[in-house]
């Protein structure tokens, strides 16, 4: 995973996104081993939904939630799944495709 540090992106009180792959991270900002894994998960759910398939999910969902109790993005089922096993650092090893959809409440 390319990493590149700036002042622009990721947004104010965000560490990092991870766009096409690539990493991107605000100067300043410390790169654990347990945050590069949160990325690559996300990388992983890109490549099974498509590049434009992840980010149209992730807007639909985000703005489906934001009426929704509670922090959209915090619900947002990739980010679920990410948050939940970014401390496993052999989780992608053993990880089934498609483990975000188990996250999504109906």
């Amino acid at each position: 995973m390319k990493i590149i540090h700036n002042h622009i992106l990721p947004p104010k009180h965000y560490d990092a996104i991870n766009i096409l792959g690539v990493l991107l991270c605000r100067k300043g900002t410390t790169l654990t081993a347990e945050l590069i894994q949160h990325e690559r998960i996300h990388t992983a759910q890109m490549l099974e939904t498509g590049i434009i398939g992840f980010y149209l999910w992730y807007l639909i969902e985000w703005l489906i939630r934001l009426p929704m109790k509670g922090r959209a993005y915090a619900r947002i089922s990739f980010e679920q799944e990410a948050y939940r096993h970014m401390d496993d650092l052999n989780y992608l090893l053993h990880r089934r495709p498609y483990a975000w959809w188990k996250y999504i409440k109906r």
